[in-house]
């Protein structure tokens, strides 16, 4: 079985990629870095000849409102296109827990249009919408920092470590395809002002964090439960955040 893995050079890609291959299968990282593009199509068709499925956990470069809506789009549109001329049987797609949730975020907004066109193509599709990953937390912090203060919300976030997202695509990629969403979340839930506080504590980091409703969140306020499963089906990943801080913390 060929399986294409678009954005196989990023952070989840690199080891969904290595997970398929330990396991057997033909497996091609396609990245724009690897010669292959969604956006422009330079080496899509070729790319995806003979492929049984096509994983897409791609991101944006730029994540200003306009342009990752650009991103979304055209990569969704130039990738379907040339899965339906391959006759690709599944498409999997890695998405986020909350996204019809928060219109008011223009990165979210990108994801929503991105789930349409999947759901208006002809392929058979999983799309796994994951929670916020622990190693974005010092990404989150560096957006709601003011001087030595960093201002976030306390809306809850039951994030989640790459590995066990990428152990988890393997699953949904070999299994059926759904035709719908799956969720896919970490074990514990913490506010969000919480779970940076966490982080920057075990990064000997002196920033304080302040717990602000008021703050938005890439652009958004949160409710209390925007980011988290609200299915009860949910995938529970095992890998708890203190225990991954204790390997991943950078301290100074």
């Amino acid at each position: 079985m060929k399986i294409v893995v678009i954005g196989g050079s990023g952070l989840i890609g690199k080891k969904l990629v290595n997970n398929l291959r330990q396991l057997g299968h033909e497996t091609l990282a396609a990245s724009p870095s690897l010669g292959i593009s969604t956006i422009t199509g330079e080496g899509l068709a070729e790319a995806l000849k003979g492929a049984d499925i096509v994983v897409d956990v791609a991101n944006s470069p730029n994540f200003e409102d306009q342009a990752v809506l650009e991103f979304f789009e055209t990569s969704g549109r130039n990738l379907l296109a040339a899965e339906a001329a391959a006759e690709v049987k599944h498409h999997v797609a890695l998405s986020v827990v909350g996204t019809d949730r928060l219109p008011d975020s223009g990165y979210l907004r990108a994801k929503v249009a991105q789930e349409k066109l999947i759901r208006g193509a002809a392929i058979p599709y999983t799309i796994v919408r994951a929670t916020q990953f622990f190693e974005f937390a010092g990404a989150i912090a560096y957006t709601a920092t003011e001087e030595e203060t960093v201002r976030l919300p306390s809306g809850l976030v039951q994030p989640i470590a790459a590995v066990d997202v990428a152990d988890a695509m393997v699953d949904f990629t070999l299994a059926a395809p759904v035709n719908g969403i799956v969720e896919l979340a970490g074990p514990e839930r913490f506010g969000m002002d919480e779970f940076i506080r966490q982080s920057l504590k075990a990064n000997q980091d002196p920033r304080q964090v302040i717990g602000d409703n008021t703050a938005r969140y890439f652009g958004t306020l949160l409710e209390e439960l925007s980011l988290v499963p609200w299915d009860s089906n949910a995938r529970i990943t095992s890998t708890r955040f203190a225990d991954w801080l204790k390997l991943n913390a950078v301290t100074q």
